[in-house]
């Protein structure tokens, strides 16, 4: 008995740090012609259904309200699996380490990533909320490009 309260207590650990990555927002400059932002979803391979529910919500959201600017390329989604080898580099420069959702505003080149990770997992199975908020964090970013 005593060993299965153990092992429940180890996999519950693993679980929950693999969906919650930490983050922080930084400042990077590229090329100056782009102004876009890229929404991007980082998850590990083993994902908990709080982290399906933030990809849904998250396409849902963009495709609902920015449909255009996806189509323009103002707006791009990528889904990021960060245990995938070619995945590592972006993983590691936005210091993902497991489940985490960014806004990385490009402005004439200059990049400001925007960590919505706690957002994501507060609100990321009550997609109403979550996709009522994170249009306002998105328009809020299109108006100042």
């Amino acid at each position: 008995m005593k060993t299965v309260k153990i092992f429940s207590v180890l996999v519950l650990s693993l679980l929950l740090t693999s969906c919650y990555g930490q983050g922080k927002s930084t400042t990077s400059p590229t090329d100056e012609s782009i102004s876009k932002i890229e929404v991007l979803d980082f998850h590990s391979t083993h994902r908990c259904m709080t982290c399906k529910a933030i990809e849904a919500n998250t396409s849902y959201t963009l495709n609902t309200f920015f449909s255009q600017e996806l189509k323009e390329g103002q707006i791009t989604f990528q889904v990021i699996n960060i245990d995938e080898k070619e995945n590592e580099k972006i993983a590691e420069k936005f210091e993902a380490a497991g489940t985490a959702l960014f806004l990385n505003v490009i402005k004439n080149g200059k990049e400001t990533k925007i960590d919505l990770t706690d957002f994501a997992f507060m609100k990321g199975t009550k997609q109403e909320a979550f996709s009522k908020e994170l249009k306002e964090k998105i328009a809020t970013e299109l108006k100042t490009l």
